[in-house]
């Protein structure tokens, strides 16, 4: 398969730290630019909009998938857990979305791939809308909420929020540790220091700017997107296969199922959010494993033998702790 023009950008972020030094200048604008606008919204110049119930940031510093996604689907069945009426908001994939409740029938090309997996997983209400703020108000006033989770939106200064948690993918960390262009970065290394969690995806390291939180995504059962059987991974032995993956980082599911004893397989990675067609997944006579995020979209045209893997978030009990106790300890908006 053809590299599309966002592989190659990763393999020079990632990879070719040369090119991504010639593109440093780029790099250093674009870094000014992000400091700037967040000073303006420091100084009121841009306005940020306060909610009237608290609301819980969950994004990332750099481009690509990080696991937003699971922490926000683990977040929410936590505080639903402690008895809060959890919202959810997203700008839906694409940013040009229009302000609408997200439903489990939804369709993914409409709300976004994401929104609808969240939604299906949590049972929450949701907004998807390319205003975070007018698709926050808008869920406050069709679904009686006591607090927002945001997927997504820790660049988005227009909505004010009480806490900021950053996910880092453990593997792929920050790459060349540029801004865009020249690197994978939204905003400097340094906004790190002053959210208030950083979730590591994998594997964290000890430093002295910031507290890392291990974050294990779990899946080891896969489910036929047809039938809905539920398979061990191992009890498929290690046959010829193909897996499937339109995510931020297809490698690490594909590695997934390699540490599951599928190795002898075909990959095969479209870009994150691909809209699939019933001919790239046509494999017949032989299993194919796709992420659940996928699955989603694939199910219309699934075969029996179609199967997806669901992952789930797992971290500490002292986070989980931590986590319940600032929001209940901290009823006030940021500063920026």
């Amino acid at each position: 398969m053809k590299k599309t023009i966002s592989r190659y950008l990763l393999d020079i972020w990632y990879k070719d730290h040369f090119i991504g030094a010639a593109l440093l200048p780029l790099g250093f604008l674009f870094s000014d630019f992000v400091k700037f606008r967040r000073w303006l919204y420091k100084i009121g110049y841009y306005k940020s909009q306060n909610l009237s119930v608290p609301v819980i940031i969950v994004g990332n510093i750099t481009v690509g998938g990080t696991g937003k996604t699971p922490l926000c689907i683990y977040l929410a069945n936590l505080l639903k857990s402690e008895g809060y009426r959890v919202g959810i908001i997203s700008r839906g994939y694409g940013g040009k979305t229009a302000t609408q409740m997200v439903l489990s029938n939804s369709q993914a090309n409409e709300v976004g791939d994401e929104a609808l997996l969240i939604v299906q997983k949590t049972n929450c209400p949701m907004a998807v809308g390319a205003n975070r703020v007018e698709a926050a108000q808008f869920l406050l006033k069709h679904a009686p909420c006591d607090v927002i989770l945001a997927d997504d939106g820790l660049q988005h200064y227009a909505l004010n929020r009480d806490i900021e948690i950053a996910v880092v993918d453990g593997e792929r960390r920050f790459g060349n540790s540029i801004c865009l262009p020249a690197g994978p970065l939204r905003e400097p290394i340094e906004r790190l220091d002053i959210v208030d969690f950083v979730v590591v995806n994998g594997n964290v390291i000890e430093n002295n700017a910031w507290v890392e939180w291990q974050m294990q995504l779990i899946g080891d059962v896969a489910v036929n997107l047809l039938t809905g059987e539920n398979k061990s991974l191992v009890e498929f032995g290690n046959p010829e296969c193909h897996a499937i993956a339109g995510i931020g980082n297809p490698k690490r599911f594909f590695k997934q199922l390699e540490n599951a004893g599928l190795a002898q397989r075909t990959d095969h990675s479209f870009p994150d959010h691909h809209v699939f067609e019933a001919g790239e997944i046509a494999f017949k006579h032989q299993p194919v494993f796709m992420t659940e995020k996928d699955a989603v979209k694939c199910k219309i045209f699934a075969t029996e033998n179609h199967w997806f893997v669901p992952v789930t978030a797992q971290l500490s009990a002292e986070f989980d702790a931590k986590f319940l106790t600032l929001l209940k300890t901290k009823p006030f908006k940021r500063t920026l």
